[in-house]
């Protein structure tokens, strides 16, 4: 499959002019890097990314506009891998990683993880270049009515190397999976270790129903995945608001960040330059105490799993 993923890649970057620009002008994004309470993240002025970063995302605007992701809606140039029974694997035009994956599903129904953590387990083992992910309705997606993960090349995100040195201690075993939690405050992470698929959804689906309801019938979080050598690892990030208060602010206050799984796996987005030169440790530790749990309610949730699996 990666192969395949490679091939593509070459030909879509040969064949469409949008997609090859937007690669070409990863060349040239400005990268520097924080710390945040010992924990590092890199911060990406990545101007492509306004489309992503700036979308509407509210009831009105997305009834009114066409969904990108349905097959009927992509650019003449854009073609794809099939992957499972109702997927397919896209290249992404708007790229923050030097590969970067789209896979939506075929019919247009909502984002919703619920019944798709083996599927994306399952991309996850397929794809072992890179690592997979998933935004919530409200934590990120720019298509919260068309249900798709995405995927980036591995080694991108600091968390990818730094989680293991950040555990704070384990939560639970249940069959051949474990939970851990992580000391990486002001974000609040759980990861799952699992060699058995149906041992990791069991704890997944623990976390979620602990974690508090919203309208769109699950809860607000965001994931990575990634396969080694025949183990899983989910990173789950529970989260607390959509986007921070600096992305509506007035004046000097103002900041375009909407915080997603790549956001929150260590690499900041910043589509607008004045943006990047702005965000420093201080304000990159208010967007994440304002979106991810609060370390109180983080402590409730770990205890609420202990009970649950105790």
């Amino acid at each position: 499959m990666n192969k395949n993923i490679h091939n593509l890649l070459t030909e879509q970057l040969a064949n469409w002019t949008t997609a090859r620009n937007n690669y070409e002008a990863l060349s040239g994004v400005q990268v520097k890097e924080l710390c945040v309470r010992g924990v590092r993240y890199k911060v990406q002025f990545n101007p492509a990314r306004i489309v992503s970063s700036g979308a509407k995302v509210d009831a009105q605007t997305i009834r009114e506009r066409r969904c990108f992701l349905c097959p009927a809606n992509l650019p003449p140039e854009q073609k794809g891998i099939p992957f499972g029974e109702h997927y397919q694997i896209l290249v992404n035009p708007f790229p923050i990683f030097p590969r970067h994956l789209t896979i939506p599903d075929l019919e247009h129904t909502p984002q919703r993880i619920d019944g798709r953590l083996e599927d994306m387990m399952e991309l996850a083992r397929l794809l072992t270049d890179y690592t997979v992910f998933y935004n919530g309705p409200r934590c990120g997606a720019s298509a919260p009515d068309h249900a798709h993960f995405q995927a980036g090349n591995r080694g991108f995100m600091p968390i990818e190397a730094d989680w293991k040195n950040q555990v704070a201690g384990k939560l639970a075993d249940y069959g051949q999976a474990s939970l851990y939690w992580l000391a990486d405050q002001p974000r609040a992470t759980l990861v799952i270790q699992s060699t058995d698929k149906p041992s990791a959804v069991h704890l997944f689906g623990v976390i979620c129903r602990l974690l508090p309801p919203q309208p769109e019938g699950e809860p607000m979080l965001n994931l990575l995945a990634m396969y080694d050598e025949g183990s899983w690892t989910i990173i789950v990030f529970p989260r607390a608001k959509h986007r921070p208060a600096c992305y509506t602010a007035e004046g000097e206050a103002r900041l375009l960040s909407s915080p997603a799984s790549v956001d929150l796996g260590g690499v900041f987005i910043t589509p607008v330059e004045a943006d990047f030169h702005k965000l420093s440790p201080a304000i990159l530790e208010q967007i994440l105490s304002e979106v991810c749990l609060s370390e109180d309610d983080f402590a409730r949730l770990r205890q609420a799993i202990q009970n649950q699996l105790s």
